[in-house]
């Protein structure tokens, strides 16, 4: 894994399934575009609701468009990939986009997408902990999330980061609040 801020698009780690199955964690890459696009097309419309609340037939184009701004400060963006034979094949990803708070804290909203035969196998844990060690490294105070009230197994993967945590609830949305301050500071 990288360490120096600078190097963030470059960064990539090793992970392993809950299975044992290895897998990597890495920056979304301009080059990913078609496996992203490949990765939504096998996603079921429940997991696309999930994630865009709304129902969609294919990646909104400026999600695609953005993977070439991404510089860890104002937009980031994650992959968890398979490898066999040469070839990645993208299961999960995640985001977040960083703004200024009304106290003048640089917050970022995230959210992540894993694929059905992958979920309940620690991804979205592994890209919440890649999220808050880049985060961190950028000055980024504060992680906010909109989960739908009904997405349990998100909210317990949120629930069970140890960061401390603010929740609240409105129309079947719960809006999540996460303090990035490292441990101790």
């Amino acid at each position: 894994m990288s360490d120096h801020a600078g190097d963030d698009r470059e960064f990539s780690q090793s992970g392993t399934l809950r299975d044992g199955t290895p897998v990597t964690i890495r920056a979304m890459r301009p080059d990913d575009r078609e496996r992203l696009v490949a990765a939504f097309g096998k996603l079921d419309s429940e997991t696309i609701y999930t994630r865009f609340f709304s129902p969609r037939r294919e990646i909104p184009e400026r999600a695609l468009e953005r993977i070439a701004e991404i510089d860890f400060e104002h937009l980031a963006g994650l992959v968890v990939t398979l490898s066999s034979d040469g070839e990645e094949t993208v299961i999960a990803s995640a985001t977040y986009v960083g703004s200024t708070a009304a106290d003048g804290a640089k917050v970022a909203e995230v959210a992540f997408t894993v694929e059905e035969d992958y979920q309940g196998q620690g991804l979205a844990r592994q890209l919440l902990g890649a999220l808050t060690t880049l985060a961190r490294r950028h000055g980024i105070a504060r992680f906010e999330a909109e989960v739908l009230s009904s997405n349990a197994p998100m909210l317990a993967v949120f629930q069970r980061c140890g960061m401390p945590m603010r929740r609240r609830s409105e129309s079947g949305v719960v809006h999540l609040t996460l303090d990035l301050a490292p441990p101790g500071a």
